[in-house]
């Protein structure tokens, strides 16, 4: 997993773009920047997401065989 990554700032972020789009005073532009900046955003956070899944399935398997 990436250490420059961190999951709780990229989900804020995230609000803070949802709460951007929601006002009518952005320019086209900013609205499509913001919301290219969001759609990457979110992919990093289900890719991390499946990443801690995996994580979590093997720690479970590890410690149900001893």
């Amino acid at each position: 997993m990436s250490d420059t990554f961190n999951f709780e700032a990229a989900m804020k972020r995230l609000a803070e773009i949802a709460t951007l789009l929601e006002k009518d005073d952005l320019s086209l532009d900013n609205a499509i920047a913001l919301f290219d900046e969001g759609l990457q955003l979110s992919k990093q956070c289900q890719n991390r997401l499946t990443q801690y899944e995996t994580t979590v399935k093997e720690l479970v398997q590890k410690h149900q065989g001893e």
